[in-house]
């Protein structure tokens, strides 16, 4: 008689797919940290560094976007925990598009305006990481 025995840790996240969704944690990071040292210093360099740091973000993010769509279909079991993660990496990529048009503006019409979505964002993008990284657990239970 054959005995089945279950694997102990669940399918992690592809390579590529948590390379790119770690990646967005410091680039958005990076562009809330040059809009405040824009608001503190008015030194506009800081308001370019931050409208490159989230067009990255942004790339990275459409990229993990792809990723999680196609991981949405594969997810056997927690389709519902996958598609929070897949519904909060969209909002925080969509916010990040609002945020890089304020940010396209004249450096001081985009203030304040571009730090508050910079922390939104940010605050996103850090959960998404934490569901998307968080429910690959020993035993296959999340």
């Amino acid at each position: 008689m054959a005995t089945r025995v279950g694997s102990r840790y669940s399918a992690g996240l592809h390579p590529l797919h948590a390379i790119f969704l770690a990646g967005t944690i410091p680039l958005f990071l990076g562009a809330l940290l040059s809009d405040i040292a824009y608001a503190q210093t008015y030194q506009i360099q800081w308001s370019n560094f931050a409208s490159w740091l989230i067009a990255g973000g942004l790339l990275f993010g459409a990229i993990t976007l792809v990723f999680a769509v196609v991981g949405i279909f594969r997810a056997d079991q927690q389709k519902g925990r996958y598609a929070i993660y897949l519904l909060i990496l969209l909002a925080a990529w969509l916010v990040g598009f609002v945020n890089v048009l304020v940010h396209a503006k004249d450096a001081w019409a985009s203030m304040p305006m571009g730090l508050i979505l910079s922390a939104i964002v940010t605050v996103l993008v850090c959960a998404a990481t934490w569901i998307g990284f968080g429910h690959w657990r020993q035993g296959g239970r999340a």
